[in-house]
């Protein structure tokens, strides 16, 4: 089924969108050009094909989590531009009251 014009008019007043008599033309005749596409696409053959999720076929590459030795407070301080009793310090980001 063809899109006419008055089609692509009604769907650009639901978006809100003005155009001239030539645009309506010109987004009928590419509405229409894309739906012959997608009419062909329904020609190929499928059956027995696997549908493809992914172009590539990946495997999860994570590695597995492990306990490791944690920074003592002074290294994990070390380049810190500001901090307080062991503690990083930061600009506030709360509205005062």
């Amino acid at each position: 089924m063809p899109v006419t014009i008055d089609d692509v008019r009604h769907v650009a007043t639901l978006a809100r969108l003005a155009f001239s008599d030539e645009e309506l033309e010109g987004f009928t005749s590419e509405m229409n050009a894309i739906l012959a596409h997608f009419e062909r696409l329904r020609e190929i053959r499928v059956e027995g094909v696997e549908p493809a999720y992914r172009i590539l076929r990946r495997t999860n590459v994570l590695r597995e989590d492990e306990i490791g030795e944690a920074l003592s407070q002074e290294d994990a301080l070390a380049n810190a531009p500001d901090q307080d009793g062991g503690f990083f310090r930061v600009p506030g980001f709360l509205p005062e009251s």
